[in-house]
């Protein structure tokens, strides 16, 4: 049973998700940092607001005779905090890593002219015809000379 659970901590698929995890949480406090020292000082300031949390902020009557408050601006902060998420995400890591995979797709090719070389099919057709040469029908091997 602990061999078991032991080979499931050593394969790389639970690494790569504790590193995903580790990185995200990282990121995540990067981009909060980011949201709340900067962007929402520039909007609080468009809103005249300390906060977006406390921005365009509607108070409407309930039944009972008290009020009730709507934050539109909670709202629109978690839509400027997911906006700026997907920035940085696309921005920093999907086209820096798209155009690496361009270069190594590039400079995998072969060279305009070069000859390809054989297909996975062809190499094993050779094979199996230098094996069938090697072996007569009776299975015995010739030795090669």
């Amino acid at each position: 049973m602990l061999k078991g659970f032991k080979e499931f901590l050593s394969q790389g698929n639970v690494i790569d998700l504790a590193v995903a995890v580790v990185i995200g949480t990282a990121f995540t406090a990067l981009v909060t940092a980011v949201v709340t020292k900067i962007i929402n000082p520039l909007i609080s300031a468009v809103f005249n607001a300390n906060s977006l949390d406390k921005a365009l902020t509607v108070d409407i009557p309930t039944v009972s005779g008290g009020h009730s408050t709507l934050y539109f601006g909670a709202v629109v902060g978690a839509v400027v905090n997911f906006v700026i998420i997907a920035a940085v995400v696309y921005f920093a890591f999907v086209l820096p890593l798209q155009a690496l995979m361009k270069r190594r797709a590039a400079a995998a090719m072969p060279a305009e002219g070069a000859p390809i070389g054989p297909s996975d099919i062809e190499l094993l057709t050779q094979i199996r015809d230098l094996l069938a040469v090697r072996t007569d029908f009776s299975g015995s091997r010739h030795r090669a000379d």
